[in-house]
């Protein structure tokens, strides 16, 4: 049973206790909670004190036969109201005397769910106790292991409108899906399992669009993080283990209360916590051939006022690339074009640790301090081997061989600290003061030896280091608060501060042993930018219609200087973002969404950089000091259709786009190739999705997602002649039998159409999962899973303009069969690691 069932169990049972009057409150109410496939039975027990006053308790009698105390209850009017402060939950609802039952719905956090609770016990409830003696309520201490609120970050905006049955909740600014029931997601990388979340896209780098724009936030529990920022970002997402997270928040058009950053939007990972009260852990290990193996451990201790966390986490595996690229640019001498091959092979390692350590303190029942620290280290050590042959200036034969090696080592250390505070018993009526403080190292050395084997080439040793260094400030202040009619105010203003310095040298000669300094790969960038962010969003429901209206102003500050070549530049602007998203219920199992916003991608700090940076003999990169953020207005129109174990969804959008950053390929002379930072003029995109999700029968379910994406782009200064523009069709998904109560199978599959680039496209691209899950007992579960089981995963990027034809053909040898066995210990249930699919689907599952 997931925790954030748990927790909807206890916050409605307390949502049980108050009847029309104080008078006739005493007594047992009985309901049933429905979150996916579970049914929950809850009870709520009422009894009054010698001086009139009402107190109680509440059971989940499918799980312990002990109750949870209740606090200010309030019955007035025919309504009553209640607040379950240690969830930070609350309830209210009205007397219903045509139903001789209580109608109401309870919150917690930004969730909402209705409840209907009429008189009596379940015939197999406990017996109630004595009512001669009414019992003290029981301190947190004295119960079974129950949930604890604040468990992840979910990124917080608006209340839920109601569960989804389908296993996938959805609120009117954003969709959340768990990634525990995924087989694929326990055993793979996150990179493994955003590709099975639908509007995501993963490519053969590890490279993250949504619905087609790869300009994407990644945010770790509601902060930005440094890790996935930069080139390499892409490589940390395809090592980085999966089975570290819970959920996975898809923002396609965020709120006002987020930065806008992102013109795709935003993806928030969740990882998981510790809710369940008394110690706990357990041991996972994954093996694969080909040398690949892993190791996961985790740890907590809940009590009623302090929680410990701990997890660690090690990757071992190797990887093979092999790229062919096929090339033919213009001769300005001769008017022709002049072919070249060449074929690279990379066998790399990569090793990968991660530790975090973490505590929720609640000093009282409304004050929450929390902290946490947590570090990443990636290393990749790669031997790489390169031929090449084809002509040079006046068709002039060339043909060498590049053999060489590469290190990079990656380390990132994050401290957290927050301070949460509720007022009164609402619990939207809160303050949050969040406090963040990251920094990123990054050490690249290449080696590498060229080998002429014509007359037009020279022998020629290299030896390349690229140094980074991220500091990455954030400090956040969040204010909530409710008002009449469910109305809610947030407001808040954010600061990050980010500072970056790119150190490049390099020594080439003839041979190793003659290297020298080589000044034209010598190069200190130094990069500084902050943002100065206000907010303020207000929702208000009008009958069927809810309205979350949002501003945004943001000021940004960026310095740049090169001590190397005495370059100094700045690049500031100051910009509202607006937002507005609209729901209306059509009745109790569809509703209708349009929502717009206005976000900027907001250009890397190496993309500033105009320093030429070598590659190899034939490709340099450079950045733009002038480039500006592209600049989005995006809008969106939804239909959503949720009954028992049906969901469908329906989602038009539109994109239209101003400056956009993209990269630009430019032949330099001699089959050479420059690829530099530019702002288009303008492009446009759009699409429809469609995304579906039940089951057959008892124990077959499904998803099934496709999207039709239409892009075009104003290519007029890249050599074309007008606007370019393409249609792309993709799809995926998912079948899970759930042949026992222990025995899971499940088979997953996608395929990314044909994508356009600004100089070409990048051909279509396919990948399959599948696996097995058995869950022995309660300790001890065991998985085998299969990655590309067609071995069909491969990217293909052709580059035609008029004076250059270029075909790059990548392949990444991601397929494998992993084994994995779980040991789980300690006191309180256990965390479901996917044995129980239900109605989820790959990555999709009640939050």
């Amino acid at each position: 049973m997931s925790r954030g069932f748990q927790f909807a169990a206890m916050a409605a049972c307390a949502a049980l206790a108050a009847p029309a009057a104080a008078q006739d409150a005493a007594g047992a109410w009985r309901g049933v909670l429905i979150a996916g496939p579970n049914v929950l039975r809850v009870v709520v027990r009422v009894s009054a004190s010698p001086d009139g006053k009402l107190q109680g308790e509440f059971l989940s009698i499918d799980q312990s036969p002990k109750g949870f105390p209740l606090a200010d209850l309030k019955v007035a009017g025919g309504a009553l109201s209640f607040g379950l402060p240690q969830i930070y939950a609350s309830y209210e609802g009205k007397w219903d005397p045509a139903r001789n039952a209580w109608v109401g719905v309870w919150k917690q956090g930004a969730g909402s769910l209705p409840l209907t609770l009429e008189k009596g016990e379940f015939a197999a409830a406990p017996p109630a106790p004595a009512a001669a003696a009414p019992k003290p309520a029981q301190t947190p201490a004295a119960q079974t292991p129950v949930a604890k609120a604040g468990g992840g970050k979910t990124v917080e905006g608006v209340t839920v409108q109601g569960q989804s049955n389908a296993g996938m909740r959805v609120d009117i600014d954003r969709r959340s899906y768990d990634i525990t029931k995924d087989l694929q997601a326990q055993t793979g990388s996150i990179a493994d399992a955003l590709r099975n979340i639908p509007s995501v896209q993963v490519d053969v780098q590890g490279n993250i669009s949504l619905r087609g724009d790869p300009s994407v936030t990644i945010m770790v529990d509601g902060k930005p993080s440094s890790l996935f920022k930069g080139p390499s970002r892409g490589q940390v997402l395809q090592n980085l283990p999966a089975n570290a997270f819970e959920r996975v928040e898809v923002m396609t058009n965020p709120s006002a209360a987020f930065r806008p950053d992102g013109s795709g939007g935003i993806i928030n990972l969740i990882p998981k916590k510790a809710r369940q009260m008394g110690k706990a852990g357990s041991i996972r290990v994954t093996v694969a051939a080909d040398d690949k193996a892993q190791l996961n451990f985790n740890l907590s201790s809940v009590g009623p006022k302090l929680t410990l966390s701990g997890d660690a986490a090690w990757a071992h595996e190797k990887q093979q690339v092999t790229l062919d690229d096929q090339r033919a640019s213009l001769d300005p001498v001769s008017g022709r074009f002049l072919d070249s091959a060449q074929h690279s092979d990379v066998d790399q390692t990569v090793d990968l640790l991660i530790g975090r350590a973490a505590f929720d303190y609640d000093p009282d029942s409304k004050t929450r301090i929390s902290g946490e620290l947590r570090g990443t280290g990636i290393r990749a050590d790669a031997d790489t081997a390169t031929s090449f042959q084809g002509l040079g200036l006046g068709g002039a034969p060339l043909a060498f061989d590049r053999t060489g090696t590469v290190a990079v080592d990656r380390v990132n250390l994050a401290a957290n600290g927050s301070w949460r505070r509720k007022f009164g018993s609402e619990p939207d009526h809160e303050l949050v003061v969040d406090l963040t403080q990251d920094r990123n190292t990054e050490r690249l050395q290449r080696n590498a030896i060229m080998t002429a084997l014509t007359a037009g080439v020279a022998d020629r040793a290299e030896n390349i280091r690229n140094d980074t260094d991220t500091d990455q400030s954030h400090v956040k202040v969040d204010y909530t608060r409710p008002f009449a009619d469910n109305a809610k105010l947030k407001t808040g203003y954010e600061l990050e501060y980010d500072r970056s310095d790119f150190d490049n040298s390099g020594r080439t000669g003839p041979s190793v042993a003659t290297e020298v300094l080589d000044a034209s790969l010598i190069d200190d960038f130094r990069f500084s930018q902050a943002i100065n962010g206000v907010y303020a969003t207000w929702q208000q429901p009008i009958d069927k219609l809810t309205v979350l209206a949002g501003l945004r102003l943001e000021d940004t500050r960026i310095d740049m200087k090169d001590p190397t070549t005495g370059f100094q530049g700045s690049n500031d602007y100051t910009r509202f973002y607006p937002s507005l998203h609209l729901a209306w219920k059509v009745d109790d199992a569809q509703e209708l969404r349009a929502s717009y916003s206005e976000r900027i991608a907001r250009p890397q700090p190496a993309d500033y950089n105009p320093f030429r940076v070598y590659r190899d003999p034939f490709n340099f990169t450079a950045g733009n000091p002038d480039l500006k953020p592209q600049e989005t207005h995006s809008f969106e129109l939804g239909y959503q259709y949720r009954k028992g174990f049906t969901y469908y969804l329906a989602t038009a959008y539109f994109r239209d786009n101003e400056k956009g950053v993209t990269d630009v390929v430019t032949d330099l002379g001699g089959g050479v190739l420059l690829t530099a930072k530019e702002n288009l003029t303008r492009s446009q995109n759009g699409g429809l999705e469609l995304v579906a999700v039940g089951r057959w029968g008892s124990k077959l379910s499904y998803q099934v997602r496709g999207d039709a994406f239409h892009n075009e782009i104003d290519a007029s200064g890249l050599g074309f002649a007008g606007r370019r523009s393409d249609w792309t069709l993709s799809g995926g998904g998912s079948l899970t039998y759930q042949m026992t109560p222990k025995d899971q199978f499940q088979l997953v599959g996608q395929l990314t159409g044909k994508r356009l680039t600004p100089q070409g496209y990048h051909e279509p691209l396919g990948l399959v999962f599948g696996g097995y899950r058995h869950q022995f007992n309660k300790d001890w579960a065991f998985s085998v899973s299969g990655r590309d089981l067609l071995n069909s995963y491969r990217d293909t990027l052709v580059i035609d303009t008029p004076a250059l034809r270029d075909r790059v053909v990548t392949r990444v040898k991601l397929r494998a069969i992993f084994l994995q066995l779980t040991y789980s210990f300690g006191s309180g249930p256990r965390k479901d690691t996917g044995i129980d699919y239900g109605t989820s689907t790959a990555g999709a599952g009640p939050r």
